[in-house]
């Protein structure tokens, strides 16, 4: 069996990569020729431009798209289908708002294509540990696709959700709890830090310890402790979080659907606020209590 793969990130490359260690061939092509010829040298068959990689593929094709959202995975997306013939399949594996599927399948399909999304989990770490894949589509398009992604998943690791757009809607409200698991991590960690107990606790060594049959064990908290043994007061990191969509799309979803959502709402809005320094809501908030209650002021150094 062979698949294409167009784009070579840290998510497409390793994928590749996985593939490879299967009986699965892989024709490979990215925007970054070197990064072709990095995983050619690993077995991947290298294609020069998107034309080349689709006639590296036997029919019906599969192209898997691993890009980011928006205009990037849309030009692609586009090239590739003009390029690809009835019965073929295109997949886009990224982090898409699911909205956009259903158009995408419509016009695909009308030329006899099948489009699918894809939506991935598994970070860095897929390569060893397999990639989840929540999968978008129709019945024919899945099932020319299932070879690929169970070499690609763990056992038990591939789900069909339900028809276009399924796939990468489960992905977003995955990536929506995951943001909500990360806030309760460091919510948490933060009351240690700031206890009188916080001196004497190894936090690397908390965390395995409530890896270690405790209710709230989970691979973020192993992270957790990984980040942890590598800087155990993580003193020289910003306190920067950024977002790459799914959670604001999310809590677009409960407002849209009327769901109350608190928990994940929360920890997007904690995101934003990590981004902002010398917050003017909390200049604000320190002038009412002043205020309405004398309470004291902190004053910003002359030049500060």
């Amino acid at each position: 069996m062979r698949m294409g793969m167009v784009g070579l990130g840290r998510m497409g490359g390793n994928m590749v990569r996985r593939l490879l260690r299967t009986d699965i061939e892989v024709a490979a092509w990215n925007r970054t020729p070197s990064r072709v010829q990095e995983l050619a040298r690993e077995g991947a068959l290298p294609a020069g431009n998107l034309s080349e990689l689709v006639g590296l593929l036997p029919a019906p094709r599969v192209v898997w798209c691993m890009l980011p959202a928006g205009a990037a995975t849309e030009e692609r997306l586009d090239e590739l289908a003009a390029l690809l013939s009835p019965g073929d399949v295109l997949v886009d594996g990224g982090n898409s708002r699911h909205t956009d599927d259903p158009v995408r399948a419509e016009r695909f399909g009308g030329q006899g294509i099948h489009y699918m999304d894809v939506g991935v989990s598994g970070g860095v770490w897929g390569l060893t540990e397999g990639y989840c894949c929540m999968v978008g589509g129709s019945e024919q398009g899945y099932n020319l696709l299932e070879p690929f992604l169970l070499a690609l998943a763990p056992a038990g690791g591939v789900m069909h959700c339900g028809p276009s757009g399924a796939g990468h809607f489960v992905k977003m409200i995955h990536n929506g709890i995951e943001y909500g698991m990360m806030q309760a991590y460091a919510e948490g960690f933060a009351l240690l830090e700031g206890s009188a107990y916080a001196e004497g606790l190894d936090y690397a060594e908390l965390a395995r310890l409530w890896n270690r049959g405790s209710v709230i064990r989970s691979w973020l908290l192993e992270l957790a402790g990984r980040a942890f043994e590598q800087s155990p007061r993580l003193e020289e990191l910003r306190p920067w979080v950024d977002d790459s969509g799914e959670g604001r799309w999310t809590v677009e979803q409960a407002l849209e659907s009327g769901t109350p959502a608190p928990v994940l709402t929360l920890a997007l809005m904690e995101r934003f606020r990590s981004r902002t320094e010398n917050s003017f809501a909390d200049r604000l908030l320190a002038a009412l209590r002043n205020e309405f209650g004398g309470h004291s002021v902190r004053r910003r150094e002359e030049g500060e």
